[in-house]
């Protein structure tokens, strides 16, 4: 049970923290705005540590979804 809350907490930060990313151009990003020059431009320090959180959630996410396939294959 506490595997499965896991995996839905991080699903949805995941997605937050992909959609916080800047748009590189081209893509899904620009319907969103996300190609658009924004006036508030992030730092490269702050870009670098979204990245690394993003990664962090993710091979978190990866794990969570490895452990609960091990407990249900376990169960049966």
């Amino acid at each position: 049970m506490g595997f499965s809350i896991a995996l839905i907490v991080f699903s949805g930060l995941l997605m937050l923290l992909v959609l916080m990313h800047k748009g590189k151009g081209g893509g899904l990003s620009d319907m969103f705005g996300g190609g658009m020059q924004s006036s508030v431009g992030g730092s490269s320090v702050a870009e670098r540590n979204l990245d690394r959180i993003t990664v962090v959630v993710g091979l978190l996410w990866f794990a969570c979804i490895i452990v609960l396939a091990l407990l249900m294959k376990a169960n049966t």
